[in-house]
């Protein structure tokens, strides 16, 4: 049997690189090939950023509803047969089944949340210090903005780069993550089926140091807009100043949870647990530390491992009811399993878990680390896998003072019945987002963004659309004698 290869999108064309080069696509959960990419030239993403640059011209000149229209269409296609969307994030990506179908339909009503706002989004009028003037604020378009996507939701992040871009008037070109391109790929015929003219989406894949680089460093691109690693998004930065492009910026996270000792520790076992190991551990915004005020500290401890342990892990697509999947890559699996390796060393106790799964595929144990203290690289840095470290505390100040002592500051959340201990914790932890007694992951509506190395803008809700518009006042003089 052949292997499959797909082709990339732009100007409304499907196309295959002429360099030759090939990037193999494997499945997490068996390491069994699924398919080929093309790894495309410099040039080929100047074409495509190219073909954006004219079609914006008169794209943003389409009246806004009717750029949403297409949004529509997009969400109808997707509803209409959800199942190979959900197949494709099994495979491609070692999703559980529920995650993916999730992810399928959560991103075609965020299609649809988008589309509307060609009707809401809107500027301001300003009162004068003149006679006779109208100062006006209009929300224009920034022109082409290339999206760099992750691979820990590569169906949704289609959605979360291009739709709010689109409504508003830009153009994009979309690079995929080289683990996770063939959904992306496969999405562009329904682009190209709804009849999104030309130009004004595009799809390139290859590696981040080609592709990646050209779109950050393109003057014709007004935006670069990436989700991925503090690493990856400096490299970003530095490309895109040399032209002065604004860049929006999704990094990484180290969430911080506090258990406090009110709390309904049966409800907090089962957010942590939940947020935690959702997606394999693969998730930004998930909890990713765990302080737990000493008095509940060993009844706490206690639940979360039996918890931990009832956590079922294979194949995603043999078993489709199974609880947690495969990291992404073999590197992954190694880089996770240092960092368990690193956090024994420094004195963390491995309660249930702690190593790589043997067999076919890239899997890890869902893992806890007890005994850690706040200076350990288990409570530094972000373990992008199935592993929380745990620690304790004795009042709430001293649970936000570890919780900022980090150079990351997307997410957060406290459990406690208190009030005052909530609105502590809310005002005081350095994050973008802070959940109060539930899971953490964000409505669409509302705005999803980091401080300090978690990044740089944000997206979702209205906020999320006007990151993808320039501001641009009028003044306009009216003479009354003209009338």
């Amino acid at each position: 049997m052949s292997t499959p290869h797909y082709k990339m999108y732009i100007n409304g064309e499907f196309v295959d690189t002429d360099s030759g080069k090939k990037i193999t696509v494997i499945n997490p959960n068996n390491e069994e090939v699924l398919g080929t990419v093309p790894s495309a030239t410099v040039e080929e993403t100047q074409e495509a950023i190219n073909a954006a640059y004219e079609a914006e011209k008169s794209w943003h000149q389409v009246p806004a509803p009717t750029r949403g229209s297409y949004l529509h269409k997009l969400a109808d296609e997707i509803r209409k047969n959800p199942e190979p969307w959900i197949k494709n994030l099994q495979e491609e990506q070692g999703k559980i089944r529920s995650l993916a179908k999730t992810e399928v339909m959560f991103t075609a009503d965020y299609f649809d949340y988008m589309a509307a706002a060609g009707r809401t989004y809107k500027g301001e009028v300003i009162q004068s210090d003149n006679p006779n003037e109208t100062i006006l604020l209009k929300r224009m378009p920034i022109g082409v903005i290339a999206g760099i996507l992750p691979w820990n939701f590569p169906f949704f992040l289609i959605a979360r780069k291009m739709a709010p871009a689109l409504v508003t008037g830009n153009t994009v070109v979309l690079k995929p993550s080289s683990d996770t391109p063939i959904g992306a790929l496969e999405f562009a015929k329904l682009c190209d089926k709804v009849g999104i003219p030309a130009g004004v989406v595009n799809f390139v894949t290859g590696p981040g140091s080609i592709v990646g680089n050209e779109l950050s460093k393109n003057s014709k691109v007004g935006m670069a807009s990436l989700t991925g690693s503090v690493t990856a998004g400096k490299r970003i930065m530095a490309a895109a100043a040399d032209h002065i492009g604004e860049v929006s910026l999704e990094l990484g996270g180290n969430a911080p949870a506090i258990v406090c000792d009110d709390a309904d520790l049966d409800e907090a076992v089962t957010d942590i647990v939940n947020s935690r190991y959702d997606n394999n551990g693969q998730l930004c915004n998930n909890v990713q530390r765990v302080y737990v005020q000493e008095d509940v500290a060993e009844e706490f401890t206690q639940k979360l491992v039996d918890a931990v342990k009832a956590i079922t892990y294979g194949d995603t697509v043999e078993n489709p009811e199974i609880g947690m999947g495969p990291l992404i890559n073999q590197k992954a699996l190694e880089e996770v399993d240092r960092q368990v390796k690193q956090a024994v060393k420094e004195g963390g106790k491995i309660l249930v878990g702690g190593k790589p799964v043997e067999g076919k595929g890239f899997f890890y144990e869902p893992t806890i680390i007890s005994n850690c203290k706040q200076k350990n690289s288990a409570i530094q840095d972000e373990i992008f896998g199935p592993v929380l470290p745990i620690m304790t505390f004795k009042n709430l100040k001293e649970a936000v003072k570890m919780c900022n002592d980090s150079t990351m500051g997307l997410t957060s959340g406290i459990f406690t019945k208190s009030l005052d201990r909530a609105a502590y914790a809310i005002n005081e932890i350095q994050a973008g987002e802070t959940y109060v007694n539930r899971n953490y992951f964000e409505a669409m509506q509302g705005y999803h963004a980091g401080v300090k190395e978690s990044g740089i803008g944000g997206s979702d809700g209205m906020h999320g659309i006007l990151e993808c518009t320039d501001t641009k006042v009028v003044y306009i003089q009216r003479h009354p004698e003209n009338i």
